[in-house]
């Protein structure tokens, strides 16, 4: 599943690669067999297409593996020029000659002179005393000193390349010229910065973004948060919303707006505006944006977007379902919901036989004194062939009803909505009536009676 973090980060590149007429790159970096499937990346080019990303703005996908004799080729240039050296040191040695196991590598094979052999890893000689020096875009100058940083390996025993050197040849080798990814990738910049430099090239624009936390300022987890993209797409979030919510997360465009398209962003867009600290990924923040961007749609592009949900979620038969009342009905719901699936819930008694019932929302509304009492006063006025069967005239004739019970409109029209509807929350009341048609809001009435009775 694509993570929103990731979300973010394919953004940002995004956004730099349009401001300076670059090139951004899809790499699928597969030399962790375990972790790499096929279908996976095409979960990662579905996700890309339903941000807005489309093919014509990247390069690629190309796949990392497709370039193993390139990563080969520099472990074995790096050995031969005294860059890196051959180790026969298993973990359990390293770990013995160290008085803290949290130390690393301690240089035991450095000036051995071991040649390649089976199971001997190629490790990179770390050059000079004084600190790696990272400049980052987004968090300035940032200093590894060289007693942490331990002669990491770029070759296993069986002569296969780490991913650390793979990701910088490929870097090289494609042109890279500005890495933009999560901060949880700094600990790697010393250690490519190092590698791009032997290699003989320098290195390129860093930019480590903020991670991204929830409400207790924990990094976001797969295994505890809510963090796949396609989560959210299901649930009938826009992608203009998630992307505009995604942009906002570190960064401002330096005013008050917040609801502003990625075309809008694009010119006002500097990495080194995005702010180092962690990002809190506010889901109930991110709703409120959707719910924006739904109200913004054109009626008609609203009706086109809920058809998925009407189809695949929908608790009614495809042939009860009426195209015309949704569209008549779908304007009122518009202004209601936060995300696209709330809306089989919010028409579903139009095309019901009977309601969904909610417990809680009859309990409410049927109480002694009111319930029985205004479902018999609206059968008597709704019945009446003579009222005409629009939302002013029903709503007028109900209020009447009430008052005649000391009731005002408010709980007058709770029993009725919730015989009618099923919720006491919902649509507007007697827009809903009036699309429902006298004939099955009387049905349901006095279905609604009865079962009080009973």
């Amino acid at each position: 599943m694509f993570h929103v973090g990731n979300a973010r980060s394919l953004l940002l590149n995004w956004v730099v690669a349009r401001q300076t007429g670059g090139t951004m790159v899809l790499r699928i970096e597969d030399t962790d067999a375990a972790r790499s499937r096929p279908e996976w990346t095409e979960g990662i080019l579905a996700a890309m297409a339903w941000l807005g990303v489309s093919p014509q703005e990247y390069e690629g996908p190309y796949s990392q593996t497709e370039y193993l004799d390139k990563h080969t080729e520099a472990a074995l240039r790096l050995g031969k020029e005294g860059l890196a050296y051959f180790c026969d040191c298993t973990r359990e040695q390293v770990q013995q000659r160290r008085d803290n196991p949290n130390l690393g590598y301690d240089g035991h094979c450095r000036d051995r002179g071991l040649e390649a052999g089976a199971g001997r890893a190629l490790r990179f000689r770390i050059p000079g005393a004084g600190p790696v020096v990272v400049e980052d875009r987004i968090r300035g100058r940032v200093e590894f000193p060289f007693e942490a940083l331990e002669d990491f390996v770029i070759a296993r025993g069986d002569g296969t390349p780490l991913f650390v050197l793979a990701n910088v040849v490929d870097d090289v080798e494609m042109g890279i010229t500005h890495v933009i990814r999560g901060e949880e990738h700094l600990s790697n910049a010393p250690k490519q910065q190092l590698l791009w430099e032997a290699l003989g090239h320098a290195p390129p624009v860093w930019a480590h973004a903020p991670v991204l936390v929830n409400e207790k300022r924990q990094k976001l987890s797969k295994r505890r948060d809510k963090v796949a993209l396609e989560s959210y797409q299901a649930e009938g979030f826009l992608p203009e919303a998630m992307v505009n919510y995604l942009m906002l997360l570190g960064w401002s465009p330096g005013d008050d707006r917040e609801i502003m398209p990625i075309e809008d962003m694009v010119p006002l867009f500097d990495l080194a505006d995005v702010n180092s600290s962690p990002a809190y990924f506010d889901e109930q923040k991110l709703r409120a944006f959707n719910g924006d961007y739904i109200r913004a749609l054109p009626p008609e592009e609203f009706v086109r977007r809920c058809a998925p949900y009407l189809r695949a979620d929908a608790p009614w038969a495809p042939e009860d379902f009426d195209a015309a009342v949704f569209a008549a009905v779908a304007p009122l719901a518009q202004s209601r919901i936060a995300v696209l699936s709330e809306i089989v819930a919010m028409v579903d008694f139009l095309f019901l036989e009977r309601p969904v019932l909610d417990e809680k929302s009859w309990s409410k509304a049927m109480k002694p004194g009111v319930g029985a009492e205004m479902l018999t006063a609206a059968l008597e006025v709704y019945g009446d062939p003579a009222l005409a069967w629009e939302p002013e005239a029903l709503k007028s004739a109900l209020e009447a009803a009430g008052a005649v019970h000391g009731l005002k409109l408010g709980k007058a029209q709770a029993p009725v909505r919730v015989a009618v509807t099923g919720r006491t929350v919902g649509l507007p009341l007697f827009e809903s009536v009036a699309l429902l048609g006298r004939e099955r809001t009387l049905a349901r009435l006095r279905a609604a009676l009865a079962e009080l009775s009973a």
